[in-house]
C-alpha cells in the first residue's frame, strides 16, 4: 500500500526536469513575419493603489472576449488588442482586490492600473464555514463536473520555462501552444500542440551540467488540480492530510475562504502543504498555492533528477505551485500556473556547491469552442516527455510572436534577451 501511495502521490512531480551533461545548441534565426497594423500594443504596471506595490499575477482581460494575459512577477503586464476591440475595456481581477475595468482607449504606451482592496466585513459573511475542511476540499473535487468546463475547448497558451545558476540566467525557453482542453470530468488527459517556440542557452565552457526540464507546457499544464486532482488529493491521499480553515478573502462579490492544508506528523511521504481558495457557497476551487513539504532531500531528488554525473548529488531545497481559475458564463476554466524550483547540486572532492533556479510558467490566452478542424491531430501532438529546449528552432527579432498575447518577461529576462539579440547581430554580420 505504501509503494502505490507513493507513486500516485508523486504523478505531479514526476518528471518535472532532467540534468544532463553540458550540451551546446547553436543560436538560430527564425524567419517569421507578422502584420502590426492588425492590433495595437499596450503595457504598463498593476499595483495596489495605497500602497503602490506591484500585484504579481493578476489576470487581465479584454471585455466580452477570452482574449487575456497575466502580470509577470513585477506586476508589469503586456496585452495585444485587436484594433476592432480597442473601444472596449480590460477587466483586471485580483485576490482580495475589486475588479478594474479600464477603458482600453484611456491607456498610454505605459500605463498603470490601480487596484483597490475588497473589505470583508463581518455583515457580508452570511455563508457559515462547514465544520469538516477536508470533506469540504472532497465536496470540491466531486462537484468539479458542474462548476468547471464540461466540453471540450480549443485554447491557446504562452509557455515559458528558464533556468538560473545563482541570478544569471542559463537557459530560456518559450512557445505558443494550443491545447486542447478535455471536460473536467473526464478521465481523458489533455493535448497540447506547439505553434511557435524559442529557445537560448548560456552556458560557459567552465559548467560541468545543463539543467532542462523534461515535459515542457506539461509540467505547468498538469498543476490544473481540478483536472488532475487525484494527483494530490484523491480519496486516499486526502487521509494523509490536516486541513484547517485559515482566514477569508473575496473575488469581486464572492466570499472566499482559505483552506490550509499539510501532510500530518506521522506521514513519511513527500507531500504538500498550502492553501486552498473556496467559494464554498458554490463549492469551487478558485486558486491555490502550495509547495511541497521536503522533509528527506533523498527521497525529494528521486522525485526530480531523472540523469546526473555520478559526482553530484542534486536534490531540491524549494518546490512552490501555484495555480489560478477563471470564470465565464458561470464556468470555470484553467487560466494560469507558476513552477518554482530551487536545486542544490553537491560534487563530490568539491569545497563549493553549485546552486540553481528553475520556473517554468503557462498562462491562457484565449480559447474558444472546440470544432472539428480544430482538433489537434495526434501527429502534431507533442509527448509529455519533450524537452522544449531541444524541440524549439532558435531565437529571434523582437516581432517573433506577432498578435500573440504573451507574458511581459521580467528584469533579468528582458536583460538575457537583449544579450542573445546582440549575439544574434554579431552572427550576422559574420
Amino acid at each position: 500500500m505504501k509503494t502505490t501511495l507513493l507513486k500516485r502521490s508523486t504523478k505531479l512531480t514526476k518528471s518535472f526536469f532532467i540534468v544532463f551533461a553540458l550540451l551546446f545548441t547553436p543560436l538560430l534565426l527564425a524567419q517569421e513575419s507578422t502584420n502590426q497594423d492588425d492590433y495595437v500594443e499596450y503595457r504598463g504596471t498593476i499595483v495596489d493603489s495605497k500602497s503602490k506595490q506591484p500585484l504579481l499575477f493578476a489576470t487581465i482581460t479584454i471585455e466580452g472576449t477570452n482574449a487575456s494575459s497575466v502580470s509577470n512577477n513585477a506586476g508589469e503586464y503586456l496585452i495585444k488588442v485587436p484594433k476592432g476591440l480597442t473601444e472596449r475595456n480590460l477587466m483586471v481581477q485580483y485576490v482580495g482586490y475589486q475588479t478594474a475595468v479600464v477603458p482600453i482607449a484611456s491607456l498610454a504606451n505605459d500605463s498603470t492600473i490601480l487596484m483597490e482592496t475588497s473589505e470583508l466585513l463581518l455583515k457580508e459573511v452570511d455563508v457559515v464555514a462547514p465544520r469538516n475542511p477536508a470533506q469540504l476540499v472532497l465536496d470540491v473535487m466531486a462537484n468539479k463536473g458542474a462548476n468547471y468546463f464540461d466540453q471540450s475547448k480549443f485554447m491557446t497558451a504562452f509557455y515559458r520555462e528558464q533556468v538560473k545558476r545563482r541570478s544569471k540566467n542559463i537557459a530560456l525557453a518559450e512557445a505558443v501552444v494550443t491545447i486542447l482542453k478535455r471536460p473536467y470530468n473526464s478521465d481523458v488527459n489533455d493535448a497540447i500542440s506547439i505553434v511557435k517556440a524559442r529557445k537560448s542557452t548560456d552556458y560557459s565552457p567552465k559548467d560541468t551540467l545543463a539543467m532542462k526540464f523534461q515535459g515542457g507546457p506539461y509540467n505547468a499544464l498538469f498543476i490544473d488540480i481540478m483536472k488532475y486532482s487525484d494527483f494530490i488529493f484523491s480519496e486516499e491521499l486526502i487521509n494523509l492530510y490536516d486541513f484547517s480553515f485559515n482566514g477569508s478573502t473575496r473575488i469581486n462579490d464572492r466570499i472566499i475562504y482559505i483552506v490550509h492544508f499539510e501532510p500530518k506528523e506521522s506521514t513519511k511521504e513527500q507531500l504538500y502543504t498550502g492553501n486552498l481558495y473556496i467559494d464554498i457557497e458554490n463549492k469551487l476551487l478558485t486558486n491555490a498555492i502550495f509547495a511541497l513539504k521536503i522533509t528527506d532531500k533523498e527521497r525529494a531528488a528521486r522525485l526530480f533528477v531523472k540523469k546526473k554525473p555520478k559526482d553530484a548529488f542534486v536534490y531540491p531545497t524549494e518546490v512552490l505551485y501555484k495555480v489560478d481559475y477563471r470564470e465565464k458564463n458561470n464556468q470555470w476554466y484553467y487560466g494560469y500556473s507558476n513552477i518554482h524550483m530551487t536545486l542544490k547540486v553537491e560534487w563530490e572532492k568539491r569545497l563549493f556547491n553549485s546552486l540553481y533556479s528553475m520556473q517554468a510558467e503557462m498562462a491562457i490566452t484565449d480559447w474558444e469552442e472546440l470544432t472539428e478542424k480544430q482538433r489537434i491531430r495526434y501527429r502534431d501532438r507533442v509527448r509529455s516527455s519533450i524537452i522544449l529546449a531541444e524541440e524549439a528552432d532558435g531565437f529571434s527579432d523582437p516581432e517573433f510572436w506577432g498578435a500573440y498575447n504573451i507574458i511581459e518577461p521580467d528584469k533579468s529576462i528582458q536583460n538575457a534577451i537583449r544579450k542573445i539579440r546582440r549575439q544574434l547581430k554579431r552572427l550576422n554580420k559574420d
